[in-house]
């Protein structure tokens, strides 16, 4: 069967021809065979912002802006604490870290900001 190009607005899977137009049922975004040909293909790699809403990736500096708890002990992360030498990855927590002083430690990155 012919495979239908995903819409380039929602991201759907459900989209269909309609003589020249793709449309999607789910936003109502229509565009030609021509556009979608002519498209490059999305990157759909892990994408990752700070607080203030800057791209992360992995080997970037960053500033914690909150004291932070550690779960399971008494230790506390301090704000301006600086973290070296992150590691982007998927879920929750999206960056794996390790701090001084604490050790190895997983933070959401609405908590830091790229230094």
């Amino acid at each position: 069967m012919n495979e239908l190009p995903n819409c380039p607005k929602c991201g759907s899977t459900y989209t269909y021809q309609d003589g020249e137009l793709y449309i999607c049922p789910e936003c109502s975004h229509e565009w030609s065979a021509q556009a979608a040909a002519a498209e490059e293909p999305v990157e759909t790699g892990l994408v990752v912002k700070d607080a203030n809403g800057n791209l992360l990736q992995d080997g970037d500096a960053v500033t914690v802006i909150k004291d932070l708890k550690v779960k399971g002990s008494s230790a506390v992360v301090k704000v301006g604490t600086k973290v070296r030498n992150i590691r982007l990855v998927e879920g929750d927590h999206n960056i794996d870290c390790r701090i001084d002083g604490i050790g190895d430690m997983k933070l959401k990155s609405e908590f830091v900001r790229k230094a």
